[in-house]
């Protein structure tokens, strides 16, 4: 039984130490979103919220109507388009400002919409119009920045299908592993327009270590979460989630590798119980029972964090939140499907596929 616990033990050391990680993160969220929700309204800095916007796309208005509505003091958000005739007038809220940059990137778009914010704004904020969110989304985002030790602030999204299908909901499970705050996620970002300004970086991963090499820290924002209601097909996820761990190996390659790394030792934990349970071990039902149950737990924690940072969503994590407890173990061997994938992506088939 020796090759049993070479996969076994550490499985199960991992999934507890994952699991008191789990308990820190929920008790993080939960002093987080008691002070955005209960204590009064903090002064807070003028900020600039920039949505680059690269054409028509469904849930366009929705996205934006949501970013109009933010419960902030004084903001202004500003919508970066190619030309004017890229996005259609009615999905623009009336209260937006429209920035034109003509033909280039999403990084060009970025770099745009910081030329055209307003002189006043002491933060720079980006959001991408892929999903809505809540009214204190932005309040959310930027109240970390009063800590000095912080660089930047962000989010992350959080799959919320409807209607739902096998491969949306298993999307939402995959991404619930994600661990958010470890980088800048581009559809929730902000950081001191001074600091940014002066960095010249725009680029997410670049971003990311500008920061870390200032001595600050990037911290995650408890209540921005942004919502994601589009659905996919098997194809369209293993693309886009082959394209984000392929730049992921690229640009934060420790992350990466401590993920293929743990997602092996899960597996192969689970293949040698197996093996070991159709030998007759009855040792090793009970060490499945423990997997399984060290991951389910997980998946409970993140869809409850979640439920309780996206309240208008509260009838679809009633009725699938589920689906982040029981999937959980076949997650687990979706991610490493497709981070070994991505070990066979160049960053230019990262770019293509995007």
């Amino acid at each position: 039984m020796f090759w049993f616990w070479i996969f076994v033990g550490p499985a199960v050391f991992l999934g507890v130490l994952a699991l008191r990680g789990e308990r820190r993160r929920a008790e993080f969220i939960a002093a987080g979103m008691t002070a955005l929700l209960e204590a009064e309204i903090q002064p807070l800095p003028p900020v600039t919220l920039i949505v680059p916007v690269d054409g028509d796309m469904p849930g366009l208005a929705a996205a934006l109507a949501s970013l109009a509505a933010q419960d902030y003091p004084d903001f202004e958000l500003l919508v970066v388009v190619r030309n004017s005739d890229s996005v259609p007038t009615t999905a623009l809220p009336p209260t937006v400002k429209v920035a034109l940059a003509g033909d280039g990137t999403e990084i060009s778009l970025r770099q745009t919409g910081m030329r055209s914010a307003r002189r006043r704004s002491e933060v720079l904020a980006f959001a991408e119009p892929s999903g809505t969110v809540s009214k204190f989304w932005l309040r959310a985002l930027v109240a970390p920045l009063t800590d000095p030790g912080v660089g930047a602030s962000t989010g992350f999204r959080w799959y919320v299908p409807d209607p739902p299908a096998f491969w949306s909901l298993m999307r939402g499970v995959w991404n619930g592993l994600i661990p958010a705050g470890s980088f800048l996620w581009p559809g929730a970002i902000a950081t001191a327009r001074n600091s940014l300004m002066e960095s010249g970086v725009t680029e997410d991963f670049d971003l990311t270590r500008a920061v870390q090499a200032s001595g600050k820290s990037i911290a995650y924002a408890p209540g921005a979460l942004v919502a994601c209601s589009g659905g996919c097909t098997a194809i369209e996820f293993f693309r886009r989630a082959r394209r984000e761990m392929a730049l992921g190996r690229r640009h934060l390659p420790r992350l990466f590798w401590t993920g293929l790394v743990t997602h092996a030792i899960y597996c192969g934990a689970m293949v040698a119980a197996i093996v070991a349970i159709a030998l007759g071990s009855r040792g090793a039902e009970w060490a499945l029972v423990v997997q399984f149950g060290l991951g389910m737990l997980k998946g409970v924690n993140r869809a409850t964090l979640a439920k309780a940072q996206l309240l208008d969503h509260k009838t679809w994590f009633d009725r699938y939140s589920w689906t982040h407890t029981f999937w959980t173990p076949l997650a687990t061997w979706v991610w490493l499907c497709v981070l070994i994938a991505a070990l066979f992506s160049s960053p230019s088939d990262a770019r293509r596929d995007g």
